[in-house]
């Protein structure tokens, strides 16, 4: 049995299509443009890329796009600061600070000034606290987006096994709370986890967010399970891979996500997605 790919690129571009028809009705009825300020602090690759594929995805969808690429040189006040300014001007809709920070800026003090309704990466403690009580307001990016696919392929995980590999707060602690509130039996593995490959055979759905090549191995997947790989590396040869042992687990898994096209494109739509919300909350 060969495993159905999960096309997170396929998904992402219908994702990225009604948030541009969304944009449009609001021109229509005379609504502002939503507004999505990006803070690029230092010369990190990986960070640029991203940074301009969150540009690009802005101007097909409609959303007006404010750069900002500070020199790693940058002092924390002078980019909280900027933040600030950022948080009174009503024009802005969303505020999204590139991960990761250069070492001497702290990178939760600046997560944490800007404003709950305007954090569309949905990483400050507010918005991660609103979704623990059911009440979400920003929703963290990567998480919904792995929601988002789940359900574009028909699986609900109500009543199911879930494990997620990794708890950092950007994806595997959030991705708990999002399968848990659909109702899914959820365990968490981390690095003082025992017996990782049993705790990852008994998943139906597993994901997988540990930045490690290949780190759960293909043979450990349960025969049939959906498999969402959040990982992205780049391996010496220039190539990239996911956490998960791909040639190995697709033989095994009912669905996966390959990387690249899996999980990283919906992680771009659904920031625009809550940057699309989080202008309707200013009106």
């Amino acid at each position: 049995m060969t495993a159905q790919l999960i096309n997170g690129k396929e998904i992402s571009q219908q994702r990225l299509a009604a948030v541009a028809a969304a944009v449009e009705k609001r021109a229509a009825a005379g609504l502002h443009t939503p507004c999505l300020a990006v803070i690029l602090v230092g010369d990190n690759p990986a960070s640029a890329v991203y940074v301009r594929n969150k540009k690009l995805a802005c101007q097909k969808s409609g959303i007006e796009s404010l750069s900002y690429e500070l020199p790693a040189s940058t002092t924390q006040d002078e980019l909280l600061k900027l933040v600030d300014e950022l948080n009174s001007n009503p024009k802005v809709d969303g505020i999204l600070v590139q991960l990761p920070l250069p070492e001497h800026i702290d990178s939760q003090v600046v997560l944490e000034t800007i404003l709950p309704h305007k954090d569309v990466d949905g990483f400050h403690p507010y918005n991660v606290g609103r979704l623990v009580v059911k009440m979400p307001l920003m929703r963290p990016c990567t998480p919904k987006g792995v929601m988002t696919l789940l359900e574009s392929y028909g699986v609900d995980p109500k009543g199911k096994k879930a494990v997620v590999v990794g708890a950092s707060n950007i994806v595997g602690r959030p991705q708990a709370l999002e399968l848990l509130l659909s109702r899914a039996t959820v365990t968490v593995c981390h690095s003082a986890t025992q017996n990782l490959a049993e705790e990852v055979a008994q998943a139906d759905i597993l994901v997988v967010g540990v930045g490690i090549p290949n780190f759960v191995k293909g043979e450990w997947i349960k025969p049939g399970a959906i498999v969402i790989d959040v990982g992205i590396n780049r391996l010496a040869d220039g190539s990239l891979c996911g956490d998960v042992e791909f040639d190995v687990a697709k033989e095994r898994a009912g669905m996966i996500t390959p990387v690249p096209g899996g999980v990283g494109p919906m992680t771009i739509a659904t920031l625009l997605e809550n940057t699309l919300h989080a202008a309707e909350l200013h009106d």
